[in-house]
């Protein structure tokens, strides 16, 4: 699945040899023993973030987006409702963090949202602002992998 205005869809190379290197660790890194933190793929060009925790309802967060990396989220184990939308107009939440490459801004209105089950993925463009975690019916715990993806 892949969702994006079509001004955006050709400037996105969703097969360039780092998407084929996040690819590649989700199907052949054991994902459900890896280590809590981060795990080094191809240095700062690509790397996977390990997390677990606790959904939570929407009106509970805020949607965040990042400048220089894609964002490829991978649900190990449960499940979650995330939020998008494109980024453009949204009010920011205070300060880009530069050096963290993360920011958070308005949810608007109307985001659109999936739920990402076990097996389940999403890749976002620095262009989308999204918001992870949230609850599909009642908080569940959630294992799930976030590949960063360098822009």
């Amino acid at each position: 699945m892949l969702v994006t205005p079509l001004p955006t869809a050709d400037k996105n190379d969703y097969l360039s040899a780092r998407m084929r290197a996040a690819f590649s660790f989700l199907r052949e890194a054991d994902l459900a023993h890896l280590p809590l933190g981060r795990a080094d793929i191809d240095g700062d060009e690509v790397f996977a973030n390990v997390q677990e925790y606790d959904t939570v309802p929407a009106d509970q967060k805020q949607m965040e987006a990042h400048r220089r990396y894609y964002d490829v989220q991978y649900v190990v184990e449960g499940e979650e409702v995330l939020q998008y939308a494109p980024l453009a107009g949204l009010a920011p939440n205070g300060e880009f963090d530069e050096e963290a490459d993360f920011g958070l801004f308005a949810t608007p209105e109307a985001p659109s949202s999936i739920v990402l089950r076990a097996g389940e993925m999403a890749v976002l463009a620095p262009e989308d602002a999204h918001k992870p975690g949230c609850a599909a019916d009642e908080p569940g715990r959630v294992r799930k992998i976030v590949v960063k993806v360098r822009a």
